[in-house]
C-alpha cells in the first residue's frame, strides 16, 4: 500500500442560474448519483470529495450556492479563499438556457470580485437534453478565449457523460497552480 504523503484542502465555487444543475453535477461527480425531481437549493451547500494526485491526498469542498438573487448577500462569504471556480449553463434550447449563458459574465464578474484571477471552467451542462450534433459551441469558445478561461466541457449530470472528466480537469489546475511541491527545485 503507497502511503500518501501532504494533505492539501481546496475550497471550489460552484455558480450559476438556479436549475442549470450545479447540484446534481456535484451529486454525480461525489456520489454517482443523479436526483430526477428539481430540488431548489436554498442558500448554500457543501460537498467534500478526497482525491489523490501524485501521492498527495486533496480534500475538495464544493460550495454550491444558489442561483436565485434571493441569495445574493451570501456571495462574499461563500467566494471566500476560493481556489478556482466552475459556472454553470445550461444547454437547453428554452429560456433557461438562454439566460444562464448570457448570465455567465455576471457570475465571471462576480468570481473576479470576490476572488480574483482564479482557475475557472465552464460546464455547459443538460447535454442529454439536447442534440449534440446540432450544438454551434463558437459562441462559448469566443467567451472561454476572451475572458482567459481554462476552458469549458459538454456534461450531463443525468448520464454522466463529461462530468468526471471536467471536474478532473478543475482538479489538477487546482493542484498544479496552488501545489507548493511544484515549484521546487
Amino acid at each position: 500500500m503507497v502511503e500518501l504523503s501532504n494533505k492539501y484542502i481546496y475550497k471550489i465555487i460552484v455558480v450559476g442560474d438556479g436549475g442549470v444543475g450545479k447540484t446534481s453535477l456535484i451529486k454525480k461527480f461525489t456520489e454517482g448519483s443523479f436526483e430526477k425531481e428539481y430540488i431548489k437549493t436554498i442558500g448554500a451547500q457543501f460537498s467534500k470529495y478526497e482525491s489523490e494526485r501524485n501521492g498527495d491526498r486533496i480534500k475538495l469542498l464544493f460550495w454550491d450556492i444558489a442561483g436565485q438573487e434571493d441569495f445574493q448577500f451570501l456571495l462574499p462569504s461563500f467566494y471566500q479563499n476560493a481556489k478556482a471556480a466552475i459556472i454553470v449553463y445550461s444547454l437547453e434550447e428554452n429560456e433557461l438556457g438562454k439566460n444562464s449563458f448570457a448570465h455567465i459574465k455576471n457570475w465571471h464578474e462576480n468570481v473576479l470580485n470576490f476572488c480574483g484571477q482564479i482557475p475557472l471552467l465552464v460546464f455547459a451542462n443538460k447535454l442529454d437534453l439536447v442534440n449534440e450534433a446540432n450544438l454551434d459551441m463558437i459562441e462559448l469558445q469566443k467567451l472561454v478565449n476572451d475572458n482567459n478561461f481554462l476552458g469549458f466541457y459538454l456534461t450531463s449530470a443525468k448520464t454522466g457523460k463529461g462530468v468526471i472528466e471536467a471536474f478532473n480537469a478543475i482538479i489538477d489546475r487546482i493542484y498544479e497552480h496552488f501545489n507548493p511541491k511544484i515549484f521546487e527545485i
